[in-house]
């Protein structure tokens, strides 16, 4: 009986997992932007506002606390991350074991 509730709490398992991945992700392509220019530029492009791409351009924060922020969580979305090829996980299992 143990065995049939195991594959029930897999989703569980791999959330995390794949909320890592996303921002894994994130943090690859803020690490690609270098120069503080180019990331207000890039920013603003996906649709941030002037001032908060100013803000968060010039952050000294690492590169995963700003991989974590609201303003890449906002421009890079998971959306923009499927179709420049991420590969989810959870949408993988989900449709393997159809249970949404």
């Amino acid at each position: 009986m143990k065995d049939y509730y195991a594959l029930g709490s897999r989703k569980r398992t791999l959330m995390p997992w794949d909320e890592w991945m996303r921002r894994r992700c994130r943090m690859y392509i803020w690490k690609q932007w270098k120069k503080p220019r180019t990331k207000v530029a890039n920013l603003r492009k996906l649709g941030i506002q002037a001032d908060k791409a100013y803000q968060w351009g010039n952050s000294r924060l690492d590169y995963w606390r700003i991989a974590g922020s609201p303003a890449l969580q906002r421009s890079i979305t998971n959306e923009r991350l499927s179709a420049a090829g991420y590969f989810s996980i959870l949408n993988y299992y989900e449709s393997l074991h159809l249970c949404g």
